[in-house]
């Protein structure tokens, strides 16, 4: 049971790790974090119940593991700078999709961790409402609720930060017109 065990955790890794340094932003601290989860798994894997969600138990105790951290974080002080992130993806030299990728990016930060954990959990690890409830703890409905306002968020903050842009363009446009008459 136990290689069993080691086997299903190890097929895990890539969504644990993704999970991890989206939460974290910090590519030492997102490590750290999946070294505790996996520990924890480990020493902790007679809880795990055979014929449920391996995935599910192991985001549940990243979830954990997370709000333990934060909850220390708030007390010592610390902080750790939003514009760090990185989610690994890489760019193939295409300036718009990198643009738009930035943009996201300063946007997604600007959402509060609660708004960003929930859409990472059923946008990027593409978790079902029922999965992500589990994780979170919380009701189903809830994380619908959630994922809808952070979603309207996420859009009423890309709109706002467009806004300067279409301006500037339409500032130009005219610009553009006028000197060509």
């Amino acid at each position: 049971m136990q290689s069993e065990v080691y086997e299903m955790i190890e097929e895990q890794l890539p969504s644990i790790r993704r999970y991890a340094h989206a939460l974290e932003r910090n590519p030492h601290a997102a490590e750290d974090l999946i070294q505790d989860c996996v520990e924890r798994a480990l020493s902790r894997q007679e809880q795990f119940q055979p014929g449920t969600n391996l995935r599910t138990w192991m985001f549940t105790i990243m979830h954990n593991l997370q709000c333990d951290r934060k909850r220390k974080d708030v007390r010592r002080g610390v902080h750790v700078p939003l514009e760090e992130w990185s989610d690994g993806a890489s760019t193939n030299g295409d300036q718009l999709g990198s643009l738009e990728m930035r943009d996201f990016r300063r946007a997604f930060a600007k959402l509060d961790a609660r708004d960003q954990q929930i859409m990472i959990l059923i946008g990027m690890e593409g978790m079902a409402y029922e999965e992500a409830a589990e994780v979170l703890e919380i009701k189903v409905g809830t994380v619908k609720s959630r994922l809808f306002r952070a979603r309207e968020r996420l859009r009423d903050i890309q709109t706002q930060a467009a806004a300067p842009k279409m301006r500037r363009r339409r500032e130009q446009s005219a610009h553009n017109v006028v000197h060509a008459m």
